[in-house]
């Protein structure tokens, strides 16, 4: 990859690609939520669920690509990469939260996402379900849904002990994660599970403060990095650093949150 120049008419096509991306995602996942789908299993040591509304979704979107993008590179989750010539890359997890997608809850997402060298420049996180849909970058962050178009904006949280923190998994990852993790939690107001992508809209909505996780890949964090900068948060890796690449994430509606969880995450 190498940086882009974006200019306004690149940026328009790109937030119209991803649009689209999104509602043909929708169009190929709606059908086959609650019904009953059958899952495969990823991993032969644990449980990590797919299903063929993940595979055509990841589809659906590739195929809009193909019309719209072709020579723009595509890291997806369920088939891989694949090269491109502009130095654009799109990243898609079709839904980031199949545990949540074939147990009936409306808190998995479409994840789309596109970078450059510099790492992301846009991105959606869309619940077809509920009908929502956040996106960031290029000038742009806003929720469009059931209630209409708003503006996205953090919260103005700064003490932990004001905080409402998520994450997705009790155990968050190893021993030692779960372990730094409920350090934070123990000094935050109220602590949620279970909201994998939506933790990460619902922090750029200004409704949530916190959003840490582990074991993620690229993937499951390019478009959530995206609508919460552009929200005016922050998500970097446990340490502070870059969180582009999955790893750990710590999300936060402010720095001074975002120090104050980062000293107890590493204490």
């Amino acid at each position: 990859m190498k940086t882009v120049d974006l200019t306004s008419g690149l940026q328009d096509d790109l937030r119209a690609c991803a649009h689209e991306m999104a509602d043909a995602a929708r169009a190929a996942i709606l059908p086959l939520f609650r019904s009953g789908l059958a899952s495969d299993n990823k991993d032969a040591g644990g449980f990590d669920p797919v299903t063929e509304a993940d595979r055509a979704a990841e589809r659906a979107m590739r195929g809009v690509l193909a019309r719209l993008r072709p020579q723009d590179a595509i890291l997806g989750e369920e088939y891989g990469t694949s090269d491109g010539s502009t130095g654009l890359e799109w990243v898609l997890d079709p839904i980031d939260g199949t545990r949540g997608f074939i147990s009936g809850t409306p808190t998995w997402g479409v994840l789309i996402s596109v970078r450059d060298a510099g790492g992301p420049l846009y991105g959606v996180i869309d619940q077809p379900y509920i009908g929502e849909r956040f996106e960031g970058g290029f000038g742009c962050s806003v929720l469009n849904g059931p209630l209409g178009e708003r503006p996205l904006g953090v919260s103005a949280v700064t003490a932990l002990d004001q905080a409402t923190i998520l994450t997705t998994f009790p155990e968050v990852g190893s021993q030692a994660e779960q372990e730094a993790f409920h350090r934070v939690a123990q000094s935050c107001k109220l602590t949620r599970y279970g909201m994998d992508c939506y933790g990460y809209a619902l922090l750029a909505a200004g409704q949530v403060d916190l959003v840490i996780e582990a074991g993620l890949s690229a993937y499951d964090i390019q478009a959530p990095i995206a609508v919460i900068e552009a929200a005016g948060g922050m998500l970097t890796n446990w340490q502070g650093g870059l969180a582009y690449e999955g790893g750990t994430a710590l999300a936060a509606a402010t720095p001074e949150l975002h120090a104050a969880a980062m000293a107890l995450l590493n204490g």
